[in-house]
Formats: structure tokens, sequence, C-alpha cells
């Protein structure tokens, strides 16, 4: 028996929490499943976007499956996302981009892995707001410091990359390539530019890789061309390694090789937990509509089911959604050829045909 946390989420998250939730069930393995709040819900219940209550879960169950949570662009509270990753230490975003028959896209054969930093950069939410006393005492200490002026009607962001988290996400990228039996990580960075930041990260991968010469190949590539390499020779590549920001912006372009977020799972991994989520946001336009692709929160389960040591059980479930993705005949509408078409079903319907072929 596995105890695991799931936290619905907002918008469209509990309708595709449920999906992904009755496919899990319906493979055998015995989880029960503790169900808390983060995000809009629990702002609304408890006052608290992100309860301790939810946090405990977590660090007790060790194992979570998350739906989106909705995140205010400009303003208002800054992501729970972000906020569950470095409350729990979940230094380790692995996003996987796969090509499934049955899915329109413009590539084939696409089979990559994003290895994201999660804990620093310019998402450690260090900010300074335009106008506020600390902006302006920060730009006074820039300007003496690096003898370089500042727009007074500033906002600051700090980017901090760290020798000891860049080693430790290097190493998890060839750790992981070891073990899923990959030949190659390409470390991206803006070394060029950023040299004692990016610069840190590259000269640390670099010192990383010499850990596994002969067993993973390694190569590194500069974040704009590497964006460039994607979309020209996409098949040139396996697993990468980036720092928090690039890894948000390069595992959506890579979303979009193999058909859009709705096939994008993810996971959050620390030292002995894990939250898993598609990649996708909370859509609340469509809330309650039975109308959006499950595909990318079940595929987020098969990884939990992975990190579970549940292989066979992953597997299978696995096959059965390749199945109906490549049948075409029970999918949501996204997933249709004619975004129209009057056969297309909804998200509870696509998760009974995954379950139906997965119990034949």
């Amino acid at each position: 028996m596995h105890n695991v946390t799931l936290i619905p989420g907002d918008g469209i998250g509990p309708e595709v929490a449920e999906a992904a939730q009755r496919c899990i069930d319906a493979t055998g393995v015995k989880i029960k499943w503790a169900r808390e709040l983060a995000g809009a819900e629990a702002k609304e219940k408890t006052g608290e976007l992100l309860p301790a209550a939810t946090l405990e879960s977590i660090r007790k169950n060790r194992v979570c499956l998350k739906g989106p949570i909705i995140t205010p662009i400009g303003e208002g509270f800054r992501s729970v996302n972000v906020a569950i990753r470095q409350a729990l230490g979940l230094y380790a975003c692995v996003r996987p981009a796969k090509s499934y028959q049955g899915v329109q896209s413009r590539y084939q054969d696409i089979d990559l892995v994003i290895v994201r930093e999660n804990s620093e950069d310019l998402y450690s939410g260090i900010e300074f707001e335009e106008g506020s006393s600390q902006a302006k005492e920060l730009i006074e200490k820039i300007e003496k410091l690096a003898d370089r002026k500042i727009r007074p009607d500033s906002g600051i962001s700090i980017k901090p990359i760290s020798k000891y988290a860049s080693e430790r996400i290097v190493r998890f990228a060839f750790e992981y390539c070891l073990k899923a039996g990959r030949k190659k990580v390409t470390a991206v960075h803006k070394a060029n530019i950023m040299k004692f930041t990016d610069g840190l990260f590259l000269k640390t991968a670099r010192e990383v890789a010499k850990d596994y010469e002969g067993k993973i190949l390694f190569e590194e590539a500069i974040v704009d061309n590497m964006s460039m390499q994607l979309v020209q020779k996409p098949k040139n590549y396996d697993v990468l390694v980036l720092p928090n920001l690039y890894g948000d912006i390069i595992s959506d372009l890579c979303a979009g090789l193999v058909g859009g977020l709705g096939v994008a799972p993810g996971a959050n991994i620390g030292k002995d937990m894990a939250v898993f989520e598609a990649v996708h946001g909370a859509a609340p336009k469509y809330q309650g509509q039975n109308k959006v692709n499950p595909t990318a929160m079940i595929l987020s389960g098969v990884l939990m089911l992975e990190y579970l040591g549940e292989d066979l059980a992953a597997g299978k479930l696995k096959e059965a959604i390749k199945k109906v993705l490549a049948e075409g005949k029970s999918v949501t509408y996204d997933l249709k050829s004619n975004r129209d078409d009057p056969a297309s079903v909804g998200t509870q319907e696509m998760a009974d045909a995954i379950i139906k072929t997965l119990n034949k």
C-alpha cells in the first residue's frame, strides 16, 4: 500500500486529477489517497494559498500528485507551485517530451527529457518592486559596486546560481541518463554573457561530466542557439540539463515539438520525496466543462508509478494511453484533426477509454 497526497488544484485541475486518479487506481496498485488543498480553493476555505497541513501531508507521504494551480501574471501572489518546490526541497524538475502516434505535430519520433534546476536562479523570488525603499537602496549599492548606472524606476530581480545546486542537478541528469539507458547530456546555458552565474553552472557541469566519461556523452549549448537547434534538429538531443528559467522555457518549447502541453507530464524530485504534475496550467475558462485533455496528468501518474517502483503498472498504463491516442476515437477535441469533430469525448470519457484498454 502506498500513501499518496492528492492536490486537485484550480480550474481544470480537479477534473484532470480525477481522471488520473481513476486511471492509476485501475492499474491495481494499492494507493491510499490523502486529499489536500492548495491554491484558490485553499485560500477560500482556509485563508491560506498553501496550508501547512498540505505541506505536512506531502512530507509524511513522500509522494504527491498535484493538479495545476493558478498563478496570476504580473500581480498578486507568487506561484504556489514554486513555493511547494522550495518548501520541500524538490530541486530537480523532470519533463519528458515524447511523440505519440495520433497526436498531431510537425515532428515524429521525438524523445527528449528536460532536467531543470528547481531551487534557485531568477525563480528564487528575490525581487524588489520599482519605487520601493529596498529597490532604491539596492540600486545605490549596485551602482557603487559595479560602477554602472541603473534607472531609478527599475524593478530588480536577483539571479543566484550556486556551485552546490549546479553540481546537484547536473549529477542528477547524468544519473537519470544512466538509469534510463540514455546516451547524452547537454548542458544549456548563457555563459557567454552571464559569466559568473551561467558561467559557474557551465564550469560545474564540465567538472561533473568528467566522472561519466566513457559512459555518457556530454556537450554544451548556448540557450538561444539551443532553441533554434531543437526546432531544426531535435533528434540530435537526448537529456537536457538547464538552470531554472531556461528549463521552464525550453520544456514548453519541447512540448510544442510533440503536440503541446496536453501531452507534457512533469515530476519534481527531491532527496526523498516527489510531486508529480502536468506542465500545463489551470485553464479556468474550461473549468467544469469536462472538456480538456487529461493525457498530461495521466502521464504524470505514470511517472509517479515509476517513482514508486511500480514499473509493471506504469508500463501497462502508458501502453493503454498510447493505444487510445493512436486509435484517435475516444479522445478530447484538441486531439482530433478537426477540433470541432462531434465525435470527440470529454475528459472523463477519455479516462474511461484508457481504463477499458488497460483492463483488456
